[in-house]
C-alpha cells in the first residue's frame, strides 16, 4: 500500500530546521513495518538527517556550508536571481532532495538524536513543499 501527502512547510530562514514534527502531525498513525521516503521540491533547499539535540549543530552547519560554498564567487554566471541563489543550488546538489526513513513498530526509526532537517540555503526561500510517501 502506498500513501502520498504534500506538505507545505511555513517559510524558515537561511539555515538548518528540524521538520521532524511537522511531517509526523501529518501521519499520526504509521504502519508497523514500511519505509517513508521525503522528497522536497525546491532547488535552492535540501533535505537530511542530523543531530535533533543540540542546536549548535545546525548553526555549525550552517557556517561550515556558507565557507564552503560562499557567495560572490565572481566566476558565477547564474547571478540573475541574487548572490546566494547559485551557491544555494550548489549546496542542495551537495545535501540531497530526498531521504527514505524505515519504518519499524509505527515509528520512525530514526536514531537517538536524529531528526530531520529542512536545509534552507536561501536567504529569503519562502514556503517549501515537500511531499512524503508510505510504502508497506
Amino acid at each position: 500500500m502506498i500513501i502520498q501527502k504534500e506538505i507545505t512547510l511555513p517559510p524558515f530562514k537561511r539555515g538548518f530546521h528540524l521538520i521532524t514534527k511537522y511531517i509526523t502531525k501529518e501521519f499520526n498513525d504509521l504502519p508497523k513495518a514500511g519505509l517513508m521516503n521525503i522528497f522536497i521540491h525546491h532547488t535552492s533547499a535540501g533535505i537530511t538527517i542530523n543531530e535533533d539535540a543540540d542546536p549548535s549543530v545546525r548553526e555549525d552547519l550552517d557556517k561550515l556550508f556558507n565557507h564552503i560554498v560562499p557567495e560572490g564567487l565572481d566566476f558565477l554566471k547564474h547571478t540573475l536571481e541574487g548572490p546566494d541563489d547559485m551557491p544555494a543550488h550548489t549546496k542542495s546538489s551537495i545535501v540531497g532532495s530526498s531521504l527514505t526513513i524505515p519504518i519499524t513498530n509505527k515509528q520512525l526509526k530514526l536514531g537517538t538524536w536524529q531528526g530531520i532537517y529542512i536545509c534552507e540555503f536561501r536567504n529569503n526561500g519562502g514556503s517549501r513543499k515537500i511531499t512524503v510517501t508510505l510504502h508497506y
